[in-house]
């Protein structure tokens, strides 16, 4: 009774809140935002995904991509709607980009596979365009590309600052939204595939605590992306952090200070859409689970809350995880932080709130164990979590049903008033009846 009672209530809550949507009609297939809420075709889209930071790497080579077509069927099969993914990897092993404006067709071939195949699966993807860590080049590579060209750089912080590097991050960013897709036939600028562009995974300023550096770059790069690609969402790629624009919120940090700020960040002309990263092993290691989970609940909390009515705009949590690596780490232990998580982005989202979906770290297919970090997830293999994760993506499923079911019956109700009006006007000054 209990559950058909709560059912009810969601009904009568989303009736009262179908109204905000109904105006929007556009029928292209690009994620956009209304408010605090993600829009897919005039619906509200939530999204229920992954982080593969592999795929483009892996189908770089033609006799691996069956994993990445794995990855994708498995994704699909379990109800997931977003992958979050590099489209980036400059110098070293195997790189994208080789030297600076120089690309190595094989790996942009990959990516163009890996944004087909999404396709193919009806997985919307996020591209991020560099790396706050070494890993894949990472900024360190940009300012050691500055350095081998006569730039006197510092520091790795430098990648925020010089000109120089600026201005070959930009052109990898107009590399990017320019590239043809060899396969699908788009370009990617103009392919509703994408859902949303990173300015960088986890951007971290540590020369900078005031949160001055990363707030001129982000703004500057927003504004560089959005004069080339208006169709596509940006968001920075913050884990979240809080700065001085709300100092009362700081004590909610983990005990470091990087140099972003949520809220400043956020707040930029061009950003989209707020986002968060939750790994409390790694952020509070001296706590127990319970402590974790604690803190994970209250770092939840605080960016919906201010995501909704700080930012007015969507919230996505872009990463999360537990490593199998931590001291004691039992599956039913991880099944607790996805299930937190989950529950929170739909408490959230069943209200008509800024929550819009999570990104668990990190799928891997079948064969793939030298990826393996501790966070991933082998769905065929981790049946309690999968299970879990398909649970997650149906309930968002409902909601969005609902909406899209009430959004026809106010188009039916505007139809019907219309011909209504229409018969009213033809047959004014007639007689009707005996």
């Amino acid at each position: 009774m209990k559950k058909h009672f709560a059912y009810a209530f969601l009904l009568i809550f989303l009736l009262q809140q179908v109204c905000l949507f109904v105006q929007v009609e556009a029928g292209d297939g690009f994620i956009r935002t209304r408010g605090i809420h993600f829009m897919l075709n005039g619906d509200p889209f939530y999204a229920n995904g992954f982080n593969a930071y592999w795929l483009m790497y892996i189908a770089a080579d033609p006799s691996q991509r069956s994993k990445v077509t794995d990855a994708f069927r498995e994704a699909s099969s379990h109800g997931l709607t977003v992958a979050r993914t590099w489209a980036f990897s400059d110098g070293g092993y195997r790189p994208l980009q080789y030297a600076p404006g120089s690309y190595n067709e094989d790996m942009f071939k990959g990516l163009d596979f890996v944004i087909s195949e999404a396709r193919r699966y009806g997985i919307k993807v996020i591209l991020s365009f560099a790396n706050n860590y070494e890993s894949f080049g990472g900024k360190k590579q940009y300012v050691n590309w500055a350095r081998s060209h006569g730039q006197y750089l510092n520091s790795d912080d430098d990648f925020f600052r010089n000109s120089v590097v600026k201005g070959y991050y930009k052109n990898h960013i107009m590399t990017v939204l320019n590239r043809y897709n060899r396969y699908s036939g788009v370009v990617y600028k103009n392919d509703p595939t994408i859902m949303a562009w990173e300015l960088m995974n986890e951007p971290r300023c540590t020369s900078d605590h005031s949160g001055t550096t990363i707030q001129a770059w982000a703004t500057e790069m927003a504004s560089y992306v959005k004069s080339i690609d208006r169709n596509h969402l940006l968001e920075v790629g913050l884990e979240g952090f809080y700065g001085q624009t709300t100092p009362q919120r700081r004590n909610l940090n983990p005990n470091f200070d990087i140099g972003t700020d949520f809220i400043a960040n956020n707040r930029i002309p061009g950003i989209d859409f707020a986002t968060a990263h939750a790994y409390p092993d790694q952020w509070v290691t001296n706590s127990n689970d319970q402590g974790q989970l604690s803190f994970l609940n209250n770092w939840l909390d605080s960016h919906i809350q201010d995501a909704q009515y700080i930012l007015r705009k969507p919230l996505l949590i872009t990463e999360f995880g537990k490593s199998s690596k931590d001291s004691g780490f039992s599956s039913y232990q991880r099944d607790l932080l996805y299930n937190t998580v989950y529950y929170k982005i739909y408490s959230s989202a069943k209200r008509g709130g800024a929550a819009a979906g999570g990104l668990f770290w990190q799928l891997l297919s079948e064969g793939m164990n030298s990826f393996g970090d501790g966070y991933e997830i082998i769905l065929s293999q981790n049946p309690s979590t999968a299970n879990l994760i398909a649970q997650q993506s149906h309930k968002l499923y409902q909601i969005r049903k609902i909406f899209a079911r009430m959004r026809n019956v106010q188009r039916w109700k505007r139809a019907k008033a219309a011909r209504r009006g229409g018969w009213t006007d033809r047959n004014k000054g007639k007689r009707i009846g005996n």
